[in-house]
């Protein structure tokens, strides 16, 4: 979670190294360990350290060597094996930044370097003799990447605010941005809420010149071939070395580590092969964080709190364990130095609780912390095998599965046909005509409580119409493994991921995700559906690989806790005076973005049903879009 920034004059104008200082002087609580700039007349390029490897504590960037300058913020995972394939010398490993690794594959591969990288990484690499800039972001977006671009420069940063020391970049609102947040439409993978800004999706790389903006994806899933292995045995034993092997390379680091534990099977997974990683190496205990409710009504509590399954877990041993009463948190009780720290207004209702987690990292000198984002989606629950045996006419099979889920979820057997058997059978064509009457009668901008006129203005009743098109036409799915590379290739991963970023980012603490290890995502889409559902159990992979490691208690567990339901009764109870000043009050968004029928109906319900999803999510949106709208932004 270090920084990085750069600029690209392309009228030759030489960058100013004061320009450069300030970008990094911005971003300055990403930078504990140090800041440092490298200038060459047209182009600059910026660092600041947060030392997070043993390599890094003797890293210097940015890296001149020979030709190419680089700025990175990265962590190699894969470094044994470059060090073959890239012939650099193994006397001392530990001396080799991963820096140095991604330097040493562009000089072999070229554009084609990332490809071959494993692990976290954001990065810029000035060739001199091309006169090119070549960029590229992590397979997930873990690490973030900002640009701008015009006739004139080319700019980046690891946060929007360095770009806005740059005099030629406006502050002028992408107002489309405004919609899809109201909307909830977050998924897009390049705006940003300004104008002159976007972000570098994930697995993506680009190459700059003048004359030249070459934006390419570099990696995705295979949706086509499966893996055969000779028994369930083999299955679960190769993803239980792959998984510890994610863990394992996310562990490599010269300060204390923790992990957050919520209970849950992909936490819990994380932080167990943990504990027993470290204990290989030394006697100290994992660190890890969670979240109780004490305080809460005994119908709520039980929706939410899993302090009965963390506890299980710390039984276990090996671990110094620390609390948030999360029962006492206000969702936006420090919502401005959030704004500061995010950059833009954001659709993330639980962010609070990151907020508090990683504060009490920080006070706690943990500095790594290991996440269970995204195992749902690596992993995958598969139901989507049960649309599969409907396709390949299987019948007998798809209701024997029916059934045995029915038993172990509790979920009704006619809900379940409907769900998995009849929806999949109607055609694409049909569903696309029922969704786009559907937004036709009844738009989400309306539901949204969008003004009319604004949404007449952007078109977002077309824009919506286009999404519903694009997404049949981009997914005609009949397969779990086509629907689970969906899924990962989703941009709802990278945002989740961007806005934990800016989060851990205040408190110095960086993040690192098993489950978006690319050899980890890679093997679980290549497995066969009956891998991940079978006998009516989801993640079935997962739950027979950590047999012997997990308290059986949260490997057979079906459910998982909602921390929304603490949040909207939260919001509502801390800050009914600030919703109703911020909604109904003359300002710009009310004069500018919604409707104030609809939102006084649409904040009636909330009232009378906190916990109704919708209504809930609309009101968090337009508040938390208001109050960045009036903040010193």
């Amino acid at each position: 979670m270090s920084s990085i920034a750069g600029v690209y004059y392309f009228d030759q104008q030489p960058v100013s190294t004061g320009l450069l200082e300030t970008m990094n002087c911005v971003m300055a609580h990403r930078s504990p360990d140090g800041r440092s700039i490298w200038a060459s007349d047209k182009v600059g390029l910026a660092h600041g350290m947060l030392w997070s490897t043993p390599e890094s504590l003797c890293e210097k960037l940015p890296l001149v060597r020979s030709a190419f300058v680089l700025t990175s913020d990265a962590r190699i995972d894969n470094r044994d094996e470059l060090m073959d394939v890239l012939r650099i010398d193994r006397t001392d490993p530990s001396k080799i930044s991963d820096s140095e690794f991604i330097l040493a594959a562009y000089d072999k591969w070229g554009e084609d370097c990332p490809e071959h990288l494993l692990g976290d990484f954001a990065f810029a690499i000035w060739d001199e003799p091309k006169q090119q800039l070549f960029c590229a972001r992590d397979p997930m977006g873990v690490k973030p990447f900002v640009y701008t671009r015009s006739q004139k420069l080319f700019a980046f940063a690891s946060e929007i605010k360095a770009l806005f020391c740059l005099t030629e970049v406006s502050r002028n609102i992408n107002e489309l941005r405004i919609g899809q947040l109201l909307m909830r439409d977050i998924d897009d993978p390049e705006t940003t809420v300004y104008q002159d800004i976007w972000r570098l999706p994930a697995a993506y790389c680009l190459t700059i010149a003048p004359g030249i903006f070459r934006l390419r994806q570099y990696w995705k899933l295979d949706s086509v071939t499966e893996l055969k292995l000779d028994s369930d045995y083999e299955y679960a034993k190769a993803y239980r070395e792959i998984f510890e092997k994610a863990v394992r390379v996310r562990m490599r680091t010269a300060f204390p580590i923790g992990s957050m534990l919520s209970g849950g099977m992909d936490s819990s997974s994380i932080a167990c092969v943990a504990r027993n990683l470290l204990g290989e190496t030394s006697q100290t205990k994992l660190h890890t964080f969670s979240t109780r409710f004490e305080s809460l009504p005994e119908e709520r509590k039980r929706l939410i709190d899993e302090t009965f399954y963390v506890e299980k877990v710390l039984e276990t041993g090996g671990f110094t364990p620390h609390f948030i009463d999360g029962d006492q948190l206000n969702p936006l009780g420090d919502y401005d130095r959030m704004f500061h720290h995010i950059d833009e207004p954001f659709v993330a209702p639980n962010i609070y609780y990151n907020w508090e987690w990683y504060k009490v990292a920080n006070r706690n000198q943990v500095r790594i912390l290991l996440d269970g984002i995204d195992g749902d989606s690596t992993v995958s629950h598969g139901q989507f095998y049960l649309a599969e045996l409907i396709h390949q006419n299987q019948w007998v099979l798809f209701l024997k599965e029916i059934r045995r889920y029915s038993r172990l979820t509790g979920l009704s057997t006619m809900s379940l046909l409907w769900q998995w058997g009849i929806q999949s059978l109607i055609p694409d064509r049909l569903w696309r005509i029922l969704d786009q009457q559907e937004e036709h009668w009844c738009p989400r901008w309306k539901q949204s409580g969008i003004h009319a006129d604004f949404a007449k203005e952007f078109n977002l009743s077309k824009y919506c119409h286009h999404k519903i098109t694009d997404c049949y036409h981009d997914a005609p799915i009949r397969s779990a493994r086509a629907l689970h590379c969906l899924s990962l290739h989703s941009g709802l991963i990278q945002y989740a991921l961007e806005l934990a970023d800016r989060v851990s980012a205040a408190w110095q603490v960086e993040l690192r995700y098993p489950y978006c290890d690319r050899r980890l995502m890679e093997f679980c889409v290549s497995l066969p559906a009956d891998q991940k559902f079978k006998g009516g159990w989801t993640r079935l992979i997962a739950r027979r690989a950590m047999q012997g490691l997990l308290p059986e208690e949260i490997r057979l567990r079906l459910n998982k806790a909602n921390l929304g339901i603490n949040t909207k009764p939260s919001l509502l109870h801390h800050e009914r005076d600030r919703i109703e000043n911020n909604l109904f009050q003359i300002n710009t968004l009310q004069n500018r973005y919604i409707d104030i029928q609809r939102v006084t109906s649409i904040y009636r319900k909330f009232c009378d049903n906190p916990l109704h999803e919708r209504d809930a999510l609309a009101i968090y949106g337009m508040t938390t879009l208001g109050l960045w709208l009036d903040s010193d932004r």
